[in-house]
């Protein structure tokens, strides 16, 4: 069986060097040849032609190749123009007389699998590389893939039963860059820590934080999110600039959790809860968890199953503080927290060490309660010599879509001075830490 797996594989080897391999670029009328000396249709486009070219090709959303509309927009380029596409498909006709066929029929006992490999190849090109230098280093990826899903589906084989193997791209710290893991389908996370420890030895990587978790995997900026939540709003705005200060922000991805999301009413007692959400997406999108984003019945059954709330909250519409997120976040996600405590919210400027610190070394989101409200920082903006301090604020008050225009310009996500506080009321900051783990 194993030899005939390999058999299989060595054909579709075959299969991608041969003239009928054809790429097609998405959103564009361009197919290429790659192994038929770079043959490329339309006949404008040749082998030798910039990839930076083809993004005049490439039909956006709602736009018309070579329109007016998109003559206005070529100035403002979008981070997804630097993503180029393309689907792998295979020529099923030939040219010239074909033979006459022939039926074989052969009787014999076998055991026969099929399956479907997602190939998904990612290679760096400069914008001054040709289509064929481009073609070269792709072919050889898809070539070295297949090897890969090769030794992964005959490593975990058992007995007659298959995994089929998944390739996952990831971004790594400068300079490594978007490198690839094929693992197993169906095999959890938690039974492939010795491949991602060799991983990590590969790459040079610390052993104190996921970095080829299925979560960790990297999203192309075209490439819309299923869930629809918005990712990390506070991208869209601009630092504050202080005298002699620096910056320090959440690290990684996380969700905007807010106000009458999720079909539930939670408008004046749910900003902790939501607050909490933001959290736990953190560590779900980090891959420190694999559990989904707990709902509020879930976060108050939590809360009674630790001894903190009688069974009738469950249900109910009582507000929650970081004391009860510290707890949450225990109990549903063995994360530990720090609390940090502030007697009025006119010592929330002395905070700043303590919050950049935070940021630079686990870079969680803080949840903050205090009086009847609670807010999520993201980051601070800090001068140790002058002590200015600016606040980055994910408000889950917001009760609006998904609109990040909206959530920026009118500061549901936004920076705030020290008088954003209630100066007179006491808060307690929940400081969520990182797992040690790979």
């Amino acid at each position: 069986m194993q030899e005939a797996i390999s058999r299989t594989f060595e054909n579709l080897r075959s299969h991608v060097k041969s003239d009928s391999c054809v790429l097609k670029v998405q959103d564009s009328p361009i197919i290429i040849w790659p192994n038929k000396s770079v043959h490329v249709t339309p006949k404008e486009i040749t082998a030798s032609t910039l990839c930076e070219e083809l993004h005049k090709w490439i039909q956006t959303e709602g736009q018309e190749t070579g329109d007016k509309k998109s003559a206005k927009k070529k100035g403002k380029k979008s981070s997804s123009s630097r993503v180029i596409s393309l689907n792998l498909m295979m020529e099923v006709t030939t040219l010239g007389p074909l033979p006459a066929p022939i039926l074989c029929r052969t009787i014999q006992k076998s055991h026969f699998l099929s399956t479907t490999l997602p190939l998904d190849c990612v290679i760096y090109i400069r914008s001054t590389d040709t289509i064929k230098d481009a073609c070269d280093c792709l072919m050889e990826a898809l070539t070295q893939q297949l090897h890969e899903m090769e030794r992964e589906m005959l490593c975990h084989m058992k007995g007659m039963m298959m995994f089929v193997p998944e390739p996952f791209h990831f971004l790594l710290p400068d300079p490594k860059g978007l490198v690839t893991a094929v693992y197993p389908a169906g095999v959890p996370d938690s039974q492939l820590e010795g491949q991602r420890k060799k991983l990590h030895e590969r790459f040079e990587l610390p052993e104190d934080r996921p970095y080829f978790r299925r979560a960790n995997a990297y999203h192309f900026p075209n490439e819309p999110y299923k869930d629809g939540y918005l990712r990390n709003p506070h991208l869209a705005l601009t630092h504050p600039t202080l005298d002699d200060g620096k910056v320090y922000l959440v690290q990684g991805l996380y969700s905007y959790h807010h106000y009458m999301q999720d079909r539930m009413d939670d408008n004046g007692w749910g900003c902790a809860y939501r607050s909490l959400q933001t959290i736990c997406s953190w560590f779900q999108q980090q891959g420190y968890v694999e559990r989904a984003v707990p709902t509020h019945k879930e976060i108050q059954q939590a809360l009674v199953d630790v001894g903190d709330k009688q069974a009738s909250f469950v249900g109910s519409r009582q507000w929650i503080g970081s004391f009860e997120v510290h707890a949450v976040l225990n109990q549903l996600l063995e994360v530990t927290s720090k609390i940090l405590f502030v007697s009025q919210g006119s010592e929330m400027a002395s905070k700043g060490r303590e919050l950049a610190n935070h940021f630079l070394y686990e870079g969680t989101p803080v949840m903050i309660g205090g009086g009847v409200l609670a807010h999520t920082i993201l980051g601070v903006a800090w001068s140790e010599t002058t002590g200015q301090i600016r606040f980055l604020i994910l408000d889950p008050h917001y009760t609006g879509s998904e609109d990040l225009q909206v959530i920026t310009e009118k500061g549901w996500c936004g920076w705030k001075g020290p008088e954003f506080w209630d100066q007179t009321a006491y808060y307690n900051m929940c400081l969520p830490q990182r797992p040690k783990v790979i």
